[in-house]
C-alpha cells in the first residue's frame, strides 16, 4: 500500500465531515462524486442546488446525491450563523447587515458551519485565490491555542527509502511564513509534530534546520534556530526535536554521531523544519527535482480547525487526495483535544 492509499484508507476509518464551498465548481463535483463512491468522508457541498443538478445530470455522477447539498442563499441555518458571524466580529466593526450579506458567501459560511460545530474541515481554492480562501477561516475558526501563525508543511516522498521514514519527510515552512521569529520557528515545528501524527501516523523526529551544529558557527541565525529548538520542546515535551543542526546531520546517522553525539536526533530525522521560508521552499523544489521525489502540499497548519487550500490548477484527483488529508486532519486534532470545539482560540484578525 503506498503512502496516498494509506492516507486515504485512515480516512475510511475515521469519516469526517468536509465542506467544499466551491459546490458548482466541476472538477469539485467530479472530486465529490468520487469521494462519496470511496466513502473517504462525509461531504458537504456549497451550491446552487438547481446549478448542481444540471452538471450532476450533464457528467452522469451517481454518488453525488448522498452529500448534504447547501444553498447559501436560502437554508434553515442561515440566521444562525449570522449571528454568529455577527458576535465574533461586531468588536471589528461588522454590522448585521454586513454579517447578513457575507453568511451568503460560500467561503465564509464553510468556515461559519466549521466554527458551529457543523462540519470538521474545509477545502477550496480551487476556483478561488488562496487570500479568499484564508480570510474567513483567520476571522472565524483562528489558530490553535499558543499558535499565532499559519505554515505550509510538504510531505517528500523518496525514492531513496533509507531517508526518513521509509523515505518519507516533511518539510516545513515551506509555503506561508517568510521570516519567522524564535517563537513563531517554535510553533512551525509543534504544528509541524501534530500534523505527521495526524496524516502520516508516525512519530516525528524533528531536525531544527541550520547552517550550524550544536555552536559549530555562531552568528544571530544560529541562535534563533537554537532558541526556537528550546521552545519547541518546551511546547510539547512529548516531541523528539533536536537542533540547531545542518542537513547532513540530520539525515545520516555517521555524521550525526561525529557532529551531535548528544543530539536526539541521530541521523533519522523524518520532520525538516527551515529557519526561513526561502531556506524550506528552496529546499523543498531542490529535493523534488533533483531526487525525482513527489512532493504532496502545502498542508496548511495552525489553524483551529484543517483549511486546506488547492491550487486553481488542481485535478479532480488532486481535490481527492486533498480532502482525504485533510479528514486524517482533522480527526488528529479530535484525538490530540485540539479541534475547533474543545478549545478556546487565539484571536487573529
Amino acid at each position: 500500500m503506498n503512502l496516498i492509499e494509506k492516507i486515504r484508507q485512515q480516512a475510511r476509518e475515521d469519516c469526517q465531515r468536509i465542506v467544499l464551498p466551491e459546490g458548482n465548481e466541476e472538477r469539485t463535483i467530479m472530486a465529490a462524486d468520487t469521494i462519496i463512491r470511496e466513502k473517504l468522508c462525509y461531504i458537504y457541498l456549497i451550491a446552487n442546488p438547481v446549478e448542481l443538478d444540471k452538471k450532476v445530470k450533464q457528467y452522469g455522477l451517481k454518488n453525488i446525491e448522498k452529500a448534504t447539498v447547501i444553498n447559501p442563499k436560502d437554508h434553515p441555518k442561515k440566521q444562525e450563523y449570522t449571528e454568529l458571524l455577527f458576535e465574533l466580529r461586531k468588536e471589528k466593526g461588522m454590522t448585521m447587515e454586513q454579517a447578513a450579506k457575507l453568511v451568503e458567501d460560500p467561503l465564509y459560511l464553510g468556515t461559519l458551519m466549521i466554527k458551529a460545530g457543523d462540519a470538521d474541515a474545509e477545502v477550496a481554492g480551487a476556483a478561488n485565490a488562496t487570500s479568499d480562501v484564508l480570510r474567513p477561516a483567520f476571522q472565524i475558526v483562528k489558530t490553535l491555542p499558543g499558535i499565532s501563525i499559519v505554515s505550509g508543511a510538504f510531505i517528500m516522498i523518496l525514492q531513496d527509502k533509507s531517508f526518513g521514514e521509509d523515505g518519507v519527510l516533511v518539510f516545513a515552512d515551506g509555503a506561508v511564513h517568510p521570516d519567522p521569529d524564535e517563537k513563531q520557528l517554535a510553533e512551525i515545528a509543534v504544528a509541524t509534530g501534530v500534523t505527521t501524527r495526524s496524516i502520516l501516523g508516525f512519530e516525528p523526529r524533528i531536525a531544527m534546520i541550520s547552517f550550524s551544529t550544536k555552536g559549530s558557527a555562531s552568528h544571530p541565525m544560529v541562535d534563533k534556530v537554537a532558541n526556537a529548538t528550546k521552545l519547541a520542546r518546551a511546547m510539547d515535551p512529548t516531541l523528539l526535536i533536536g537542533g540547531e543542526m545542518q542537513a547532513d546531520a540530520a539525515l545520516v546517522e555517521a555524521i550525526a554521531a561525529s557532529k551531535a553525539p548528544d543530539s536526539p536526533i541521530q541521523g533519522n530525522a523524518n520532520v525538516l523544519i527551515f529557519p526561513d521560508l526561502n531556506v524550506g521552499n528552496t529546499a523543498y523544489k531542490l529535493v523534488q527535482r533533483l531526487a525525482k521525489a513527489e512532493a504532496i502540499g502545502p498542508v496548511l497548519q495552525g489553524m483551529a480547525a484543517p483549511i486546506n487550500d488547492l491550487s486553481r490548477g488542481c485535478s479532480v484527483s488532486d481535490i481527492v487526495n486533498l480532502v482525504a488529508i485533510t479528514s486524517n486532519q482533522a480527526a488528529g486534532l479530535k484525538k490530540s483535544g485540539q479541534d475547533c470545539d474543545s478549545q478556546i482560540l487565539t484571536d487573529r484578525d
